[in-house]
């Protein structure tokens, strides 16, 4: 009887083992958004509230130039659903087709957006159709006050190019240390700009002064780096940088958490700087499309953006968030400059692929001072 039976039995078995297998998946499966960002770029828990909010598994990945960013999607296949273009990559990666055009019925929390923003985010991207802006800054000077004084006199002020783009004044700099952004497009802009010059000229010949003026102060900077002066700002390991407002602003955080004894300054230089707008949008090829919405929406909830604000210093574009970000994040002007300042601010715009390798080369031969 048993023997018999033993056909019926299997039988039954392996129906039920085949119900598991093609359940399991249902069950395990987890949804998940991949998700690259600029480094230092994420108030911590955030993407873990997220998580816990929808489920979804956050696969998150930094990087610290708009080129490495740039390569990976140029490339093709980039395995990443959400990244975070600046304004005028964005610009470019949008005539290569490199994102998907947003849905914004997917995204009910974009009516949130800063109208300030948003027009000014148009002349990369009409319309706001490919990107979202995630936080805003300005590229200016940070600085160690203690060596600034002790430099500079106890009276000292830090506010123009000057003390950047005239050597005998930088120098002074020297023996405590002196980082410079590893981006072309943020230093070349600045020494355009510093001589009258319009700083998104294409002229070969602006463009070659910009490159000599910044090549005769090669020599006193101790590295061209876009992300390792924020720690090294903040432990006292060097003095001086020309950098990111919020970088600047959270190492001026970390010396206040450290109690080092290290203070940090920033400054917009009179003379104008450069406003830049760093986007959240989907690839064109990005696999998890739904979850990529999911998280830009939750990213522009005001609270969540407001949190960001918070922890790293940087304006963001959401509006609805401001009543939410700290009162001494909100009220400084060095992050949320007021209008005045705004006005001496400039965005640099995407250029042609001849004026970029021509900014491509002069960048290396100031590098490398040959």
């Amino acid at each position: 009887m048993r023997h018999r039976n033993r056909p019926c039995v299997q039988f039954a078995a392996a129906i039920a083992a085949a119900l598991a297998l093609w359940s399991l998946p249902a069950k395990s499966q987890q949804r998940t958004v991949n998700f690259y960002n600029w480094s230092n770029y994420m108030a911590p828990g955030v993407l873990e509230d997220f998580t816990r909010d929808t489920g979804i598994k956050v696969v998150y990945d930094t990087f610290d130039a708009n080129e490495t960013l740039e390569t990976k999607l140029l490339a093709g296949k980039s395995g990443y659903d959400v990244v975070v273009p600046t304004g005028y990559f964005l610009q470019r990666q949008i005539t290569a087709k490199v994102f998907a055009k947003l849905d914004k019925s997917k995204l009910p929390n974009l009516a949130n957006a800063w109208p300030m923003v948003t027009e000014r985010l148009a002349r990369y991207d009409a319309d706001n159709s490919y990107g979202a802006n995630y936080m805003w800054g300005t590229t200016g000077i940070g600085y160690n006050v203690k060596m600034a004084q002790k430099h500079l006199g106890p009276d000292a002020k830090i506010d123009s190019w000057d003390i950047v783009f005239k050597p005998e004044n930088l120098a002074k700099f020297k023996d405590c240390g002196i980082h410079m952004l590893d981006s072309a497009d943020d230093i070349l802009p600045a020494a355009l700009g510093y001589l009258g010059l319009d700083p998104n000229s294409t002229k070969s010949a602006d463009l070659e002064k910009a490159a000599d003026l910044v090549s005769k102060i090669r020599p006193l900077v101790r590295k061209f780096h876009s992300s390792e002066y924020l720690g090294a700002l903040a432990s006292g390991e060097i003095c001086f940088v020309v950098g990111w407002s919020g970088d600047i602003m959270q190492a001026r955080s970390r010396a206040a958490e450290a109690k080092n004894g290290i203070e940090i300054g920033y400054a917009i230089p009179k003379e104008g700087a450069q406003m830049f707008f760093d986007n959240l949008a989907i690839p064109a090829d990005a696999k998890n499309v739904a979850e990529a919405y999911e998280l830009i929406n939750y990213l522009y909830r005001p609270e969540v953006a407001a949190r960001n604000s918070d922890f790293l210093s940087y304006a963001n574009g959401n509006l609805a968030s401001q009543k939410l970000i700290d009162p001494k994040i909100f009220n400084d002007k060095n992050i949320y400059p007021d209008e005045a300042t705004i006005g001496k601010l400039f965005v640099i715009t995407a250029r042609d692929p001849a004026t970029q390798r021509v900014i491509n080369r002069l960048w290396t031969r100031v590098k490398t001072g040959r």
